[in-house]
Parts: structure tokens; C-alpha cells; sequence
């Protein structure tokens, strides 16, 4: 049975872990590589040799590390080592194996770094370099060994950026003159940015959705949109209650809740040309998407007065950190430094923040309320590697049980927009955030943790700030702080 990218990418930080201090080559490569192969669900003896004798060119001998015919070749080497050379003593022994032996890829390794050759890449051959320890990061590179197949040029390395949001326009354009527009277009498309984010950071299984699209959808776009509603609807329906006759790759998408895909929409008709715009939207990358910038220029792209000027209606994270610095931030880390590594103390200021509750009354896309949210945890991060640090042999290791979670949460945060498409987006940017914040502290704790499905929400209440009862939105007795830059227009 294939792994699922969570079970694959929960091993691989596992395997970071136990090998960080390996060094010599000889030692425990095959150890290495057997356990390598181990983190994608794969026994490698039943893939791949090592010490697979071949006859370079000048009459030479020579011995492949390891060796999956027709796929892979591994060159190993001991810290330090060259793994450039590495790279030209795989290539050469190509020479002395049969044409259909030659692989797609090669990995040359010296235990600290990894790095992978595809041979038959999109712009010929293509390199990826990342340390042992960023594994977990980098396991979609490894999809042929887990049994994945990837559909090729597709994607772009990109981040997220002013062109993704430019694409976003271009789908928005392209519905709204068809005829779908309104609110029904405002939850659709946050619905869409939603899915290119999880389609990209682990939420689903990575480019699982922009796969679908493109192999399972009709070229002309007919029946895109009904897919999508179908998509739309299994996201807010638990697996147990799924039907047995969906899909396979429908079946296997995390279920979501949170009301994100609760409301049942009409469903957009599309032609091949908008078909075309929505896959061009998504090959952007997505999980490097700065919720607390892209939510106002998300917002922008709708008015085409604005979108000229991409990106510059939002008070900028420079300008939020310092209000939050000054206002609490400041304050607790102070409080941090002098608690060091006393418990009582730091397990304290860690309820203290767990009770924050934190209220924007003019919150717009949310960049005060996310901004606030991402600060919040990292401290809280730093909290938990203190308390759960422990000395071994006289130097500083991060121990986590596996029932250490986080007591942080997106229903800590309030705010009030006049406007509902931004309120949308505030609630989508929170999401977000906390998602990304708990890949981080997957990290941290040496184990992936996903927040799924979303059982906490923020309060983002849609009204005018100055007619509302504040009190019926957070209660006082529980309000810690308000901030925000309400609109003076």
C-alpha cells in the first residue's frame, strides 16, 4: 500500500533525527539507504543492490553503491567528500550498463546532505540540494520511490507572489463576465485559494488536486465545475460518510470542515480558455504564500481600480510588528528571558498567552489578527523548547512527547469588517497561518502534526465597528488586547 504524504513525511522527520550525527561512509551507508527507503513504505532489497558490479570505460571496474534498475543510482560518500565528484563517478558508470538500466535519477549523499538528480527533468537535467535534517521538506521530490506518479510541466518554483495574485484576477475576471459573480464568486474563489494552498503545503497529497484537474477533467471545460462542487462537497463531509463509489484521488482529500465548504453553492460554467486560467493559477507555489500580505492583494484583484497598485492598500508587517512589539509582543518576550529555563515559570507564561484574546474591530483581510497570531506561536515554540529541553551527555537536546500540542488556537482572535469578502478572507488567511505555523512545529517536535479538520475558527463578525455592541462580539472580562488600523478616510 502506498503512504500518504503525512505518514511519509512523519517518517522522514524521524529519520533526520536518528541519522544527524552519522559521518563515515563505509560504516552504515546501507543501514542509511535501508531505512532511506523504509521512510517511503518500500523494503529496498526488493527494489535495489548494493555493490552492483559494472565495467566503466578504459577497461575499469567498478561498484554502484546502490542500485534500482532503470530508475535509480546512489553514490555515497563520507562527510566532507565532494559530492560533485560523487555525481561524475555515477554518471560514468553508465557506460557499462544496458541501455534499458540506465535511471532517471541519481542521489549523492555524504549523511548531512542530500542531493537529487532527475536526468529527464522538464529543462533537461535538474538538481535539488537540501541538509539531511530538511528531509521531511523535500519528500514529494522522492514520489517514484514511494510509487507516485507526477504529472510533468506543470509546475513552477515560484513563490507566491504579485503574479500569483495578477492569475486569481485574470479567474475572477473570467467568472464574473461570464455571469457568476457576487457572493457566490467571493466563496468560490476563497474556496479556490484554499485548495492551491493545501494542494501545495500537505493538506492534500501535493499537486494531488491540480493532477485531477488536468487528467480528470475535459479539456473544453464542461464538466469543471460540477467537479469542483463535487470536490467542494467531499472537503465538508468526514470520511466515514463519504460514499465508497467516489474516486479514489476525491476519497483520499482531508476532510476540511470549519464552514469553510459548508454553504451549498451554484456552480460556474466554464470553457476551456477558463479552464486554462485556473491551472495557470495554480502552479504557483503556494505553502511560500504570506497570508498577511497576499490576503489584501487577494482583496485587490476584484477591483480593477486597484489592482494597478497590486498589494499597496495594507499596512505592511513592518508597520504591524510595531504596534504588536510595543502593545505586548515586548513584553512577553522579556518575560521569557527572565523565566529562562525555570519551569513554573514558563509553563505560566505559557497559560498567560493561552488566554490571550486578541480583537481588531476594523480587521479588513486580517493582517493585524494574523501578523499577531504567527508572533504568538513562534514565542510559544520558544516556551516549549525550554521546558521540554533535556541534557544529554552535557549538551542540549529538544525531547517532545507526541501529546505536546500547542494551547494556541485561531478562536483567540476577533474582528469586525464591513465588507464580507474581506471578512472571508481574514478567516482564510487565520487558517492559513495556523497551518503553517504547525508545520513548523512539526519541526520542532521531530513528528508531523496537522490541525485536522479545522475545529476552531476566528470571530470575524461582518458589520460597521461603530454601530455594533462590542461586548456581544468578545467579552470584556476576557478582551487582553485591541489593535488594529481602522480606515480614516
Amino acid at each position: 500500500m502506498i503512504l500518504t504524504w503525512n505518514e511519509i513525511r512523519d517518517r522522514a522527520l524521524h529519520f533526520s533525527r536518528e541519522w544527524a550525527e552519522e559521518k563515515k561512509e563505509m560504516a552504515e551507508y546501507q543501514t542509511f539507504w535501508d531505512d532511506f527507503f523504509t521512510v517511503f513504505g518500500i523494503r529496498r532489497r526488493m527494489v535495489a543492490i548494493y555493490q552492483k558490479k559494472v565495467e566503466k570505460l578504459g577497461e575499469k571496474r567498478g561498484f554502484i553503491d546502490l542500485f534500482w534498475p532503470g530508475v535509480l543510482i546512489v553514490e555515497h560518500k563520507s562527510s566532507g567528500q565532494s559530492l560533485d565528484a560523487a555525481f561524475t563517478q555515477a554518471t560514468d558508470y553508465f557506460s557499462g550498463l544496458k541501455e534499458e538500466e540506465h535511471p532517471q535519477y541519481v542521489i549523492v549523499s555524504d549523511y548531512q546532505t542530500i542531493r537529487l538528480y532527475d536526468l529527464e527533468g522538464t529543462n533537461g537535467v535538474t538538481q535539488h540540494d537540501f541538509p539531511l535534517k530538511e528531509l521531511h521538506k523535500h519528500v514529494r521530490l522522492f514520489g517514484f520511490i514511494a510509487g507516485y506518479r507526477t504529472v510533468k510541466n506543470l509546475r513552477t518554483e515560484d513563490p507566491i507572489n504579485v503574479k500569483a495574485a495578477t492569475a486569481v484576477g485574470k479567474l475572477h475576471d473570467a467568472l464574473r463576465d461570464s455571469g457568476y459573480k457576487g457572493h457566490q464568486l467571493e466563496v468560490f474563489l476563497t474556496r479556490l485559494v484554499f485548495c492551491f494552498f493545501a494542494d501545495d503545503a500537505g493538506i492534500f497529497e501535493r499537486d494531488s488536486l491540480i493532477n485531477y484537474i488536468e487528467l480528470k477533467t475535459k479539456v473544453d471545460g464542461s464538466d469543471l465545475g460540477p467537479q469542483l462542487g463535487l470536490i467542494f462537497q467531499t472537503l465538508n463531509t468526514p470520511e466515514s460518510d463519504r460514499q465508497t463509489s467516489l474516486d479514489e484521488d476525491v476519497a483520499g482529500l482531508q476532510y476540511i470542515n470549519g464552514g469553510l465548504f459548508a454553504e451549498r453553492l451554484s456552480l460556474p460554467s466554464f470553457t476551456s480558455t477558463m479552464r486554462k486560467t485556473l491551472i495557470d493559477c495554480m502552479v504557483f507555489d503556494w505553502q511560500n504564500v504570506s497570508p498577511a500580505i497576499f490576503g489584501s492583494m487577494f482583496q485587490s484583484v476584484m477591483d480593477e481600480r486597484q489592482r494597478h497598485d497590486l498589494g499597496a492598500h495594507y499596512t505592511s508587517e513592518k508597520n504591524i510588528l510595531k504596534v504588536i512589539n510595543g502593545l505586548f509582543l515586548d513584553e512577553l518576550r522579556q518575560e521569557l528571558e527572565s523565566a529562562k529555563n525555570n519551569k513554573p515559570k514558563l509553563t505560566a507564561l505559557w497559560d498567560k498567552i493561552a488566554k490571550m484574546k486578541l480583537f481588531d474591530p476594523a480587521c479588513g483581510c486580517g493582517n493585524f489578527l494574523v501578523v499577531a497570531y504567527r508572533e504568538l506561536r513562534l514565542l510559544e515554540m520558544d516556551i516549549i523548547q525550554r521546558l521540554y529541553q533535556k541534557d544529554i551527555d552535557g549538551g542540549q537536546e529538544s525531547f517532545f512527547t507526541t501529546q505536546e500540542l500547542s494551547k494556541l488556537d485561531v478562536d483567540m482572535m476577533y474582528g469586525i469588517e464591513i465588507e464580507e469578502f474581506p471578512q472571508l478572507i481574514a478567516n482564510l488567511a487565520l487558517w492559513l497561518t495556523d497551518h503553517q505555523m504547525n508545520l513548523k512545529f512539526s519541526e520542532l517536535v521531530g513528528q508531523a502534526r496537522l490541525r485536522l479538520p479545522l475545529t476552531h475558527a476566528p470571530t470575524i463578525v461582518p458589520g460597521n465597528a461603530l454601530q455594533l455592541d462590542w461586548k456581544k462580539i468578545v467579552a470584556p472580562e476576557k478582551l487582553t488586547h485591541i489593535l488594529g488600523n481602522p480606515p480614516f478616510i
